[in-house]
């Protein structure tokens, strides 16, 4: 199509990931801004630029989710919040905002859902009798110290849920937000109830404000691992996802940088783009790297048997292929030399106590 010929595009809104709103898969109708009548109507352009961030309740009666993925290490997880005002250009859970009613792009990042009764929730689920001590994972979805949880706190009020009942807990996040609960992380890591993984996609600070453009620049992300170290909690690093043809250069660098601010192990995945996901992801990268677009859309083919995305269990998080092994040998081979290929201790499931150190006598009714 001649470019004189293309509607005119929205404004580029500089705060968040999406810049387009495909149509909800489950909806026959969309509706959208007409710029081409009226491109230069100055509210229109201030509405688009400024889109404010909502705190919707969420009804939701569990908490608890199950998961059966051999692809993820953990078979328990709670989310506090649906949708992620980080705003990753990348990020898979964005076809979850679709089964609300809402779209992948914008309202993911600009509707959050939060859980309000997720504490009561988990206390409820862990004191049932059918509950079997397990690690819980926060973050299976979206990031659980993403900014709302800066006014809700919900994270920490589940966190001191596990902690009183002594059920561990595992999570991932790519927001320095975790230092504010230190304290409490630091009392679960001294009863082996605890361990964390902060997200480092990239070195390049210009590259995450714009990838990620919500979150912690890469510099704050490996301080939150020195201090976490510091603390004495058990800390991961997660180069996830890996960008084939824009990040995978990076990984000797991030893997060294990760050691040296005390990561004690390291993990990827390779970037998927699943359903409207692919949309979005593609439309920043040919706007944010035109340069390498035609590049990092090619690999990505080829590491998927021609197609952007692979849902099947086993080859989803990693590719196939040449390329795809090299990028495997990579991060191996770096992970061995950096000496962050071990693997964590179990965490301590035997001390759960279902009314944490409360009275404990209804126990023999349970």
């Amino acid at each position: 199509m001649d470019d004189r010929a293309k509607p005119p595009r929205p404004p580029e809104n500089r705060r968040r990931g999406a810049q387009i709103d495909p149509q909800n898969r489950f909806e026959a109708r969309r509706v959208e801004a007409d710029y081409e009548q009226r491109e230069f109507d100055e509210s229109l352009r201030a509405d688009a630029v400024n889109v404010k961030t909502q705190f919707l309740p969420d009804a939701s009666k569990s908490i608890l989710s199950h998961n059966d993925s051999p692809d993820v290490g953990f078979e328990w997880s709670v989310n506090p919040y649906r949708g992620c005002e980080h705003g990753c250009a990348y990020c898979y859970a964005r076809p979850t905002h679709e089964t609300l009613g809402m779209n992948a792009g914008t309202d993911f990042e600009s509707r959050i859902m939060v859980k309000l009764d997720a504490p009561a929730l988990l206390r409820a689920a862990l004191q049932r009798k059918a509950w079997r001590p397990a690690p819980i994972a926060f973050s299976g979805v979206t990031d659980c110290y993403q900014p709302a949880e800066r006014r809700f706190r919900l994270t920490r009020q589940c966190l001191e849920v596990l902690h009183e009942l002594r059920n561990p807990a595992t999570i991932i996040t790519k927001n320095v937000l975790v230092l504010r609960d230190l304290d409490l992380l630091a009392a679960m890591a001294a009863k082996n109830l605890v361990r964390v993984f902060v997200s480092v996609t990239t070195l390049d600070p210009a590259l995450a404000a714009t990838m990620e453009p919500r979150t912690p620049p890469p510099a704050a992300r490996l301080d939150a691992v020195v201090k976490l170290r510091r603390a004495g909690v058990p800390v991961g690093v997660m180069m996830a996802p890996i960008i084939p043809g824009l990040t995978d250069h990076e990984i000797p660098g991030l893997l060294a940088a990760a050691a040296a601010a005390g990561a004690q192990w390291a993990g990827y995945t390779v970037v998927r783009l699943p359903l409207n996901v692919r949309p979005i992801f593609m439309d920043w990268l040919e706007r944010t790297q035109p340069l390498k677009a035609a590049k990092v859309e090619a690999l990505l083919k080829d590491l998927r048997g021609g197609a952007l995305n692979d849902p099947q269990f086993g080859t989803r998080m990693r590719g196939e292929g040449p390329y795809a092994r090299t990028i495997n040998t990579t991060f191996k081979v770096f992970r061995k030399k950096l000496g962050m290929d071990g693997a964590f201790p179990p965490l301590d499931t035997t001390a759960f106590r279902a009314h944490g150190d409360g009275p404990r006598q209804l126990e023999l009714f349970r």
